[in-house]
């Protein structure tokens, strides 16, 4: 699943980059053979390109491994576009819900969350 941490299996995970402890976090959840994998902010710290990849193998585990995410995420756009269920929380509360598309598109969460 993570070619890049074979070439560093000597390495202590402490001593990886935050892109390699992300990859290595989810591989060691994904060798109970999860039905649900819960993340929380998986993006956090990683660099433009690495976020990508997150979220490309975010999408691979869904299709691939039928794996019911949680994602908690502050990257609104890409979260919104991947998932099929949605929540947007403020000070605790549920204030949206709906399908990700339709959040995307909604110009209460655009305004407050992308900028738009």
């Amino acid at each position: 699943m993570f070619p890049l941490l074979a070439e560093r299996q000597s390495q202590l995970a402490g001593r990886l980059s935050g892109g390699e402890r992300q990859m290595c976090a989810i591989g060691r959840a994904m060798m109970s053979s999860p039905r649900l994998l819960m993340l929380d902010e998986p993006s956090l710290g990683l660099a433009p390109v690495m976020v990508e990849r997150m979220f490309e193998l975010i999408l691979s585990l869904v299709k691939t491994q039928g794996l019911t995410i949680l994602l908690v995420e502050q990257n609104v756009s890409d979260a919104l576009q991947m998932c099929q269920r949605a929540y947007v929380m403020e000070r605790g509360s549920i204030t949206k819900t709906g399908p990700g598309d339709a959040l995307l598109d909604d110009p209460d969460v655009r305004r407050a969350y992308m900028s738009i």
